[in-house]
């Protein structure tokens, strides 16, 4: 079986606010500096937040604060889509197996968010498991640290098991649409179930980005099985 890379892309790599067509084209490029098949999912960045708000300000719950957020995720997604070009097909899935079927006939399939509740961690794990991934790259704008990157005590974690990953995800994990924190926990438990090795990066380091997706040394954080 030809080996198969997820990737988690953060929205707001792409989308700090609105969309940026220069970040999208700079993640195309890494991606295609490698040859290996990707699944690829992308989240809601700024934008997705920012639509949060209104959605619960104007006296809706996070139901619908969910859906928007979705719709943002998969505006993103389908610019990326598009900078990737023919490779990366002509739709944005929201079904897991027919993106299953369709890595068969391109390079690249793309999804956003799937449905409420759900983020695009746990759909970039759900992904992962669907097509026996061989390993999966959160690529947002950090490592994993203890706490907040910016201050001063903060510890870098090179190496975690799943289950340190989970008790950081258990402590950071609001379930609320529109929050910003590493992993959640329900991503954090899928990819335990199936021990899927997930390599968390800054996507703005071109190095580290492509090392991690072909499973090379990067500056960021590894989670697996074991500590190496």
């Amino acid at each position: 079986m030809e080996e198969i890379v997820v990737l988690s892309i953060g929205g707001s790599l792409i989308n700090d606010g609105k969309v940026s067509v220069e970040m999208a084209s700079y993640i195309a490029s890494i991606l295609k500096s490698s040859k290996k098949k990707m699944g690829i999912v992308v989240g809601g960045g700024k934008e997705a937040r920012l639509k949060v708000k209104e959605i619960l300000k104007s006296g809706k719950n996070q139901f619908y604060a969910d859906l928007e957020a979705i719709k943002v995720t998969r505006k993103n997604a389908d610019l990326l889509r598009k900078v990737l070009g023919k490779e990366a097909g002509n739709k944005i899935f929201d079904d897991f197996l027919e993106a299953c079927k369709m890595i068969k006939k391109q390079k690249y399939v793309l999804m956003g968010g799937t449905i409420p509740g759900i983020t695009t961690d746990t759909d970039a794990a759900l992904l992962a498991e669907a097509l026996y991934a061989k390993r999966l790259v959160n690529v947002s704008k950090s490592a994993i640290y203890s706490k907040n990157p910016e201050e001063k005590d903060a510890i870098k974690y090179d190496y975690l098991t799943f289950e340190e990953l989970i008790a950081l995800a258990q402590r950071e994990d609001q379930r609320r649409a529109g929050t910003n924190f590493i992993f959640d926990i329900l991503a954090s438990k899928i990819i335990a179930r199936s021990k899927i090795e997930t390599h968390f990066i800054d996507g703005t380091n071109p190095h580290d980005f492509l090392n991690a997706i072909e499973g090379k040394k990067h500056n960021g954080t590894i989670v697996s099985s074991s500590k190496k």
